[in-house]
């Protein structure tokens, strides 16, 4: 069995950012390679492709089942028009990964169907995505599964129930290599609709550690996900727009990307840890803070009052929480205005 999930993800201390090429080539495997490249630039850990065909995803069939409407941006086409255009040819799988190692950038799959699981094996792939809308197909991840890799699973057309049994397919293989991601399967999704919450429930109900697939426009969703404890994030990404292609309105461009990795790190710089220590820098300035000064000449044998002594900046007197032992005492000695107040000037 290769390395676990546990290994593979939770011990990183940072997300491990995906970078979706899905439909975004413009069947040129030229742009393919290029935005590979321009995602390794950007910041991503990896490069997720589709393996299907037309043919092993749906029929060519044009009956109101295989129309889509059901309120997407891609509604009135047939499934099969829409897959023609989107998959990813397979003749092209092996190039793709050996110029990916070469960029010493991970790539693997989202298979579709047993011969691409088959498929993908042949070219040793790390480890397997299961989309969302393949959740439910228990016997295609029992397949997955039995390959003895970690598999990453989208949820975003889940039921709680679907999301059980998607997780003990799993299991009745021997693999509990799993990642679960939070995902809202709508193209766009609104930001209302992220749900981010349920991230830290999924990990507690399920025992497995969670991600975020994100179909929202811009880069708010992924960045503010980091503090729900993301292990993994995915988001579409395209060498240009200008491409087009299904999935090009809500993917984000090199620019884009980059903006979103540096503000997922900073992110998660911000988060750190708990830690109520004091470094070098928090105790010099605290000599910036309040403390006990004389601010009226005393002398020796006078008493201090809230006239002669006062809490004020910066910090090199008493703490001013001695206030109440200080007034009512009487001073040792003379002290001049400006003077930080010590238990030595207190008789």
């Amino acid at each position: 069995m290769t390395e676990s999930c546990s290994n593979l993800f939770s011990n990183r201390t940072e997300a491990f950012i995906i970078a979706e090429l899905s439909a975004n080539h413009g069947h040129d495997i030229n742009i393919a390679k290029e935005t590979i490249k321009a995602a390794k630039g950007s910041g991503a850990d990896a490069i997720k492709i589709q393996t299907y065909t037309p043919d092993t995803i749906t029929i060519n069939c044009d009956n109101k089942y295989f129309q889509l409407d059901s309120g997407t941006i891609w509604d009135g086409r047939t499934l099969y028009d829409l897959y023609s255009e989107a998959y990813t040819p397979w003749e092209w799988h092996k190039e793709l990964m050996n110029y990916a190692e070469e960029l010493d950038i991970t790539l693997f799959s989202s298979p579709f169907d047993r011969t691409a699981v088959d498929f993908l094996e042949e070219l040793n792939v790390p480890l397997y995505k299961v989309a969302s809308f393949e959740i439910m197909d228990v016997p295609l991840i029992e397949y997955i599964a039995s390959k003895g890799k970690p598999i990453i699973i989208s949820t975003g057309v889940a039921a709680l129930s679907d999301i059980e049994e998607a997780i003990l397919a799993c299991r009745r293989m021997g693999n509990d290599q799993i990642i679960l991601l939070k995902c809202t399967s709508a193209y766009p999704a609104e930001i209302s609709d992220a749900n981010l919450k349920t991230i830290p429930n999924m990990k507690e109900t399920f025992g497995v550690e969670v991600g975020l697939s994100d179909h929202t426009l811009g880069i708010t969703v992924p960045v503010i996900s980091v503090a729900f404890g993301v292990k993994v994030i995915e988001k579409h990404f395209i060498l240009n727009k200008s491409i087009g292609g299904p999935d090009a309105s809500f993917s984000l461009d090199p620019s884009e990307f980059e903006a979103m990795v540096k503000a997922v790190r900073d992110a998660e710089k911000a988060i750190g840890q708990v830690n109520y220590t004091l470094d070098q820098n928090k105790k010099n300035n605290r000599i910036l803070g309040r403390s006990l000064f004389i601010v009226e000449d005393v002398r020796a044998g006078e008493i201090f009052t809230e006239k002669n002594v006062r809490s004020i900046r910066p910090g090199y007197g008493l703490p001013p929480k001695y206030l109440k032992n200080v007034i009512g005492a009487k001073a040792s000695k003379s002290v001049k205005r400006g003077s930080p107040l010590t238990w030595g000037m207190v008789e």
